[in-house]
């Protein structure tokens, strides 16, 4: 469980990095463009992976390259979220993204599904829109918060899918998978800041390198561990899941809540309760 506790531990500190970074006037772009070096880099120590046995010509490139666009795209969306609607909502809303996946089996791919899982993904659904916020008296917070907060439910939920597809194709390892995913999330995320420096006439902030880099090791961390937990309990994975889920919800809250005085609804506080039961009944029903 060590490993599982590290790993939300690292979950919610990437938040409160992207929280401390825009407060010292960190652009959320330069902020993630440093991220994904560190990323390539940790993949390529950590796991040394290997090409295995397919040619380049045969890797499944639609989803490297679909995974390498959205992978920056969803992490501004993650970024604005926090920004506009803190960090508690947006914890909630990339938990419980995990409903998509369940729900593209269902609809998409005509797959069956137990009435307790149905009752599971309803009752997320529900926790997602009471969880985030749609003030109206909030000019920026309805702008803004909400709507980011729904592209990363939906926006992680088919990153998730993405991810499952390509642990799929077992003729090249999932660790080198990963790398390529990350050196081309890596040049998409310059090639957006390259757009913003040469159009819109932005300058480079090099600051963001130390938040950029500490940004990137929380991340790779979160990853790391979470394997290592799926594979040291590997004949437990609920227990991985649930802990996962309920952990960085509960975690996200106290650190919400606690250090940054975030304010919660009475809506928003039922929406936490309901996310925490979805995660439960999913995992044990």
């Amino acid at each position: 469980m060590w490993y599982v506790f590290i790993s939300v531990l690292c979950s919610v500190t990437v938040s409160i990095i992207i929280k401390l970074a825009k407060k010292r006037g960190i652009d959320h772009l330069h902020l993630i463009v440093w991220n994904y070096p560190v990323a390539a880099i940790l993949t390529y120590v950590s796991f040394q992976p290997e090409g295995g046995s397919s040619s380049y010509v045969y890797l499944p490139w639609m989803y490297y390259v679909i995974l390498g666009i959205l992978l920056p795209a969803i992490f501004l969306c993650i970024a604005y979220a926090i920004q506009y609607n803190g960090i508690v909502k947006t914890e909630v809303a990339q938990r419980l993204s995990l409903f998509i996946p369940l729900l593209a089996a269902f609809f998409l791919f005509n797959e069956k599904i137990e009435n307790a899982k149905l009752i599971g993904i309803i009752v997320g659904i529900v926790a997602v829109i009471f969880s985030i916020g749609w003030s109206k008296t909030n000019a920026a917070e309805s702008r803004g918060g909400g709507w980011y907060a729904v592209c990363v439910f939906f926006g992680m939920g088919i990153i998730d899918i993405l991810f499952k597809k390509v642990a799929l194709y077992r003729e090249v390892p999932y660790t080198y998978s990963m790398l390529i995913i990350f050196i081309l999330a890596m040049s998409f995320a310059f090639l957006f800041l390259a757009f913003k420096v040469l159009f819109k006439k932005e300058r480079i902030n090099f600051g963001s390198l130390f938040w950029g880099i500490l940004l990137g090791l929380f991340n790779f961390g979160n990853i790391l561990f979470y394997m290592k937990a799926h594979r040291s309990l590997s004949e437990s994975p609920s227990i991985v899941f649930t802990g996962m889920n309920i952990g960085v919800i509960l975690i996200g809250t106290l650190v919400g809540v606690g250090l940054f005085s975030e304010r919660l609804t009475l809506f928003n506080k039922i929406g936490l309760g309901l996310a925490v039961i979805a995660v439960l009944i999913i995992a044990y029903l």
